[in-house]
């Protein structure tokens, strides 16, 4: 008889004796595993597959295999997060709006972030300011009434506000949007490299600074792709807002993408500019550093990483690795199972939800 034994990296035929003879099993036995025939054919047929370079190993980690069992469903992972209790982490990171497939898109994300406890920035809500035509593509409180909800401008509409003494029109935007604040986004790359982008004429944080005075309003800052660096955030953490997100380099790059919208001569002129910026990891490290600097001047010590967090593990890992109040964001993995069946969207959530689960419990940060 053959014994067949898988061991690390190397399979070993053995030549053995008839040892099963005495324990044969009677036929009046049941099998309890019905499946183990095939399964081990598999661990046979994949085992030369499954060798993994040590190069490839995850080293973020300290994987404790002995502490834990298996997280069962109701397994706590949430966080408190702008007032709300988050029952998951994850905030679906603004997108889109005005297009023919933003309805749909943003009914499910928000039916998403109501079913599992996420929350939610809406893509540019700047064609609301003034015109309810596109109201019915971003309406969709009612989907998550117990999760935070945000408005988003840019902090080129928001500085035309104040010019022309309009700023009440963002009270407005977030009563008939039922949101709970304001997300002011801030793209200076993005506007300088867009064909048709907007002039930017104040310091960003002189502007957000006036709307705190203005407006008794949540808010919400983030870049849009490049991240931010070390003086940017030390202006952000000591400004009563909401929370920072990072956007940070390995997303979606904006600058990136407007270039690709412009002429081939603006392309070879701007092609490092668009390469500027800051990693999520890069951030993380500046934000614990300023917030070392700052003691107790700190008012805001929320965060929402994002910008390459590609999925539940890059989460865990930046959301531990800062000292702050943190929850990690997503916009492209959404967007791709946003746009059709629900189902789908609700298949990925639970995804990301089951491997956070497991990483809470059987994985610690390397610091």
């Amino acid at each position: 008889m053959l014994a067949i034994i898988a061991k690390e990296t190397e399979i070993t035929v053995l030549q053995t004796t008839n040892i099963v003879s005495k324990n044969k099993p009677q036929n009046n036995i049941i099998d309890d595993d019905p499946t183990a025939s095939d399964r081990k054919k598999d661990h046979i047929n994949l085992a030369f597959e499954s060798h993994v370079a040590e190069s490839l190993v995850d080293s973020r980690f300290y994987y404790e295999p002995v502490l834990a069992g298996h997280p069962t469903a109701d397994f706590d992972i949430s966080n408190t997060f702008a007032g709300y209790h988050m029952r998951t982490p994850i905030w679906v990171s603004s997108m889109t709006g005005g297009t023919a497939l933003a309805k749909i898109i943003n009914k499910n994300l928000a039916k998403a972030c109501g079913e599992y406890g996420m929350g939610m920035g809406l893509g540019s809500c700047r064609s609301l300011l003034k015109s309810n035509e596109y109201l019915n593509d971003f309406a969709v409180k009612k989907h998550m009434p117990d999760q935070p909800l945000y408005a988003n401008l840019g902090i080129a509409q928001v500085e035309q506000l104040i010019d022309n003494n309009e700023l009440h029109l963002i009270t407005e935007l977030l009563v008939k949007l039922e949101a709970d604040g304001l997300m002011i986004h801030i793209n200076p790359l993005q506007e300088w490299l867009q064909p048709e982008g907007d002039f930017i004429k104040y310091p960003p944080v002189e502007t957000i600074t006036k709307v705190l005075e203005k407006l008794d309003i949540s808010i919400i800052v983030k870049e849009v792709g490049q991240g931010m660096g070390p003086q940017s955030l030390k202006a952000l953490m000591q400004l009563p807002i909401d929370a920072i997100e990072f956007a940070a380099h390995g997303g979606t790059n904006f600058a990136q993408l407007e270039l690709l919208r412009s002429s081939d001569r603006q392309q070879q002129l701007y092609g490092s500019v668009a390469m500027l910026g800051h990693s999520a990891a890069d951030m993380t490290q500046l934000y614990n550093s300023v917030a070392a600097d700052l003691g107790d001047n700190i008012q805001c010590d929320q965060v929402i990483v994002s910008g390459g967090v590609k999925n539940f593990l890059d989460g865990y890992y930046h959301t531990n690795n800062i000292n702050a109040n943190a929850i990690f964001g997503q916009a492209s993995p959404f967007l791709k199972h946003a746009r059709g069946d629900y189902e789908s969207l609700r298949q990925y959530v639970q995804s990301q939800i089951k491997g956070l689960q497991l990483a809470h419990a059987m994985l610690t940060i390397r610091r």
